[in-house]
């Protein structure tokens, strides 16, 4: 009997590690700070009370102060700004409750918002629970919008995000910018399909971030992996609707950009506009190298595989695609050293490779391995376009003619 209650004293621990339960005996309720919770009273201010003080709180040993935003109840906020540091070595948001955006642009009293809810420079940040953040996004979708992100990350070292569901950013859902050591699990970001730049997950200018457990469906990217991003690992990452897993875009308006060590893996594409997919704009500096796609499965997925290096939306002055014979050619951001493996599933497209280079820089170092990709009607064929791209092909339908088969066998 002794030795069973050790083993569940042991399990105990370990579930707790593994699910991200923090204890804690300093807790901040927001209702005690003021919180009405009806989703019509403005708790702005309630809420940055109630920060001021889990942030100024000093605890003890292994406590960790706890702001705690009960369930039940849906509480209204205004765009707001949580900053560290904080006196503690680490704060806990537990998130049970819903919270709301402004319902209309005029509503929102800060104009134009850049972010609707930012926590700043605040380290060892752990927010989760099973409540819902809904950006009410839906009257910003046909504005010219400037606002970035319904929930922001800037300069947080050590972020842990888990559990909560994400519904209808105005833009972008979650933003990770300037921050390292970063680990999001087990969420649930919805927008629909049609819904404009409403990306999953925008990580930027930051390193060692773990992206997995999720699932994501909106109206852009599921997951953008933006310039000064680095050992960037995404897994059981279920995409879709949406327009993939994407690195970049890099290299708008001229800029440098890099991007580096990025591994993707486990993850599936159901009906997205692309599924792996790195995009650079003509005119850029820079590179994006050591990228990895492994594992992946799809269903109806219009790009399964795509690289472009001629990428342009038309929000630029975009420069004229580079051609053979042309005299003053556009330089790129150089990619290379990318690996797609183990990808199988349906193309919604007769195109389901797509590998579009620069003429200048091309893209270097190419592997396509173990790749099964069929059209969704079964009487067509699906096929690989390919320019400027180098590197290695084997065991790969469609096949792709512009790369070499290996000299050596594939692992």
């Amino acid at each position: 009997m002794q030795d069973i209650l050790i083993s569940f004293f042991i399990f105990c621990i370990a579930s707790s590690q593994l699910l991200g339960i923090v204890y804690s005996k300093t807790t901040f309720d927001v209702v005690k700070f003021g919180a009405v919770g009806d989703g019509q009273t403005d708790d702005t201010e309630a809420f940055v009370k109630a920060w001021t003080a889990l942030c100024g709180a000093a605890a003890g040993g292994d406590d960790v102060p706890t702001l705690t935003i009960p369930g039940g109840k849906t509480f209204l906020l205004q765009p707001s700004e949580f900053e560290g540091p904080c006196k503690s070595k680490s704060v806990h948001v537990q998130v049970s409750g819903n919270l709301v955006a402004p319902k209309t642009p005029d509503a929102w009293k800060v104009c134009p918002p850049h972010s609707w809810l930012v926590f700043r420079k605040v380290d060892n940040l752990i927010i989760d629970g099973s409540g819902k953040i809904d950006g009410q996004g839906s009257a910003w979708w046909g504005e010219d919008s400037s606002l970035i992100n319904a929930l922001h990350f800037l300069r947080c070292d050590h972020l842990r995000l888990s559990g909560l569901t994400h519904i209808n950013s105005p833009r972008s859902h979650i933003g990770i910018s300037t921050s390292n050591d970063v680990e999001i699990s087990h969420l649930t970001i919805i927008a629909p399909d049609e819904s404009p730049n409403t990306d999953g997950i925008n990580v930027t200018n930051s390193t060692y971030v773990n992206i997995h457990d999720s699932k994501i469906g909106t109206g852009d990217d599921c997951i953008t992996i933006m310039s000064g991003s680095s050992n960037v690992r995404i897994a059981k990452i279920a995409c879709g609707p949406g327009h993939g897993i994407s690195v970049g875009s890099l290299g708008a308006d001229g800029a440098y950009a890099a991007v580096e060590n990025i591994y993707v893996r486990d993850c599936s594409f159901i009906g997205t506009q692309n599924g792996a997919r790195i995009k650079t704009w003509p005119g850029g500096s820079g590179y994006a190298r050591n990228i990895t796609f492994e594992n992946i499965i799809l269903t109806a997925a219009k790009n399964p595989i795509i690289i472009d290096q001629q990428y342009c939306n038309g929000a630029h002055n975009c420069p004229k695609k580079v051609t053979f014979f042309c005299h003053t050619c556009i330089k790129a951001v150089l990619v290379s050293n990318v690996r797609f493996t183990g990808f199988r599933g349906t193309s919604d497209n007769e195109e389901a490779i797509k590998l579009d280079c620069n003429h200048i820089s091309g893209c270097q170092n190419i592997e396509l391995v173990k790749i099964n990709i069929t059209s969704t009607v079964p009487s067509k064929k699906v096929y690989a376009s390919c320019n400027n791209a180098k590197g290695n092909s084997g065991s790969t339908v469609p096949t792709v003619s512009c790369l070499k088969y290996p000299t050596r066998p594939f692992i």
